[in-house]
């Protein structure tokens, strides 16, 4: 039994490093495929079309219009995911306490990786002046509220939702709003794509003769393929997302507490979306905060978040 654990940690350790080699690879693939898509929307289809004249000519304009603004936003939004950092646990960080409570987050079973720490073991783990403080046994460092341990990072991440392939980062406090914007503009990018290019997919089944050489047909064929079934995915990531900001809740914590019928940090729809996306309307579409914000929201930090007086003591 001790032996097939410990195959187990090795086989999960294997797997962490692999995700890390996979860096590069991945940028270049999501690259390869915007590549793919620009050269079969703008130059092989509606590029040409901007010289034809007439309502062909204005239908390509405004196709290739918005194909580019979002373009912009979706790479924008993408790379500021992959290099902001999601959030770490700043050195020698020591909780704030609640003076009127004389409590802060409670050590939970779930936190230390395993079933067989008791509760002896988990209160040596913790704070000795105040043992209801999270502790990570990994990092060897306490953790604020919603902190979880990455294992592909190697490191505690503040408010982790989790550790994306396609961006080669964690998702995290800081990076939350530009993953969620990456999936806003990628599925209006891609829709556009699909449907632009759906009358020449449907030219492929007809009798008539399409004009082009085979590698541009085959390309413009491709590049349906991947956009229709990149916007049915991500369509799906997209609801799953809106679902966890509405609840001030993310995937992690979704998991934890999905017996429970309250959360601590749900304090409204409008409260919980402004913590991810801020109060600052003119922000709320693009990978950036106001500096006023970031002031006076340290939510936004990743570090303190507001909670319900009458479920403080709500453990996770």
């Amino acid at each position: 039994m001790h032996r097939s654990g410990a195959v187990m940690a090795w086989n999960v350790f294997k797997f962490c490093t692999a995700l890390r080699g996979l860096g590069s690879i991945m940028i270049l693939l999501v690259l390869g495929i915007v590549g793919v898509t620009y050269y079969a929307v703008v130059l092989t289809n509606y590029g040409p079309a901007l010289y034809d004249g007439g309502l062909a000519s204005a239908n390509a304009f405004a196709v290739l219009l918005l194909f580019h603004g979002l373009l912009g936003m979706l790479l924008w939004s993408y790379f500021s995911v992959v290099i902001t950092d999601p959030g770490s646990v700043p050195p020698n960080w020591r909780p704030v306490m609640d003076e009127e409570r004389g409590e802060s987050d409670p050590l939970t079973g779930s936190e230390y990786g395993g079933t067989g720490i008791g509760v002896q073991q988990s209160a040596m783990l913790a704070d000795p002046v105040n043992p209801t403080v999270r502790y990570c046994r990994k990092c060897n460092q306490l953790k604020p509220a919603r902190c979880h341990h990455c294992s592909v990072c190697g490191r505690c991440v503040l408010k982790m939702d989790h550790h994306c392939v396609w961006v080669v980062n964690c998702v995290g406090a800081l990076n939350y709003k530009y993953f969620l914007l990456f999936l806003f503009y990628t599925f209006l990018e891609t829709t556009l794509v699909t449907l632009s290019l759906l009358p020449h997919f449907i030219a492929f089944f007809s009798d008539g003769e399409i004009p082009g050489t085979p590698g541009t047909l085959a390309t413009t064929f491709l590049t349906f393929v991947l956009n229709l079934a990149f916007a049915l995915s991500v369509m799906g990531f997209l609801i799953m997302h809106i679902s966890l900001v509405v609840g001030n809740t993310t995937t992690i914590e979704a998991y934890e507490k999905k017996t429970s019928p309250k959360w601590r940090y749900d304090l409204g729809r409008r409260k919980n979306f402004e913590q991810v996306f801020g109060i600052d309307k003119k922000y709320w579409f693009i990978p950036a905060y106001s500096e006023e914000d970031l002031r006076r929201m340290p939510a936004l930090q990743g570090l303190e978040y507001p909670s319900k007086p009458d479920l403080d003591a709500q453990v996770f």
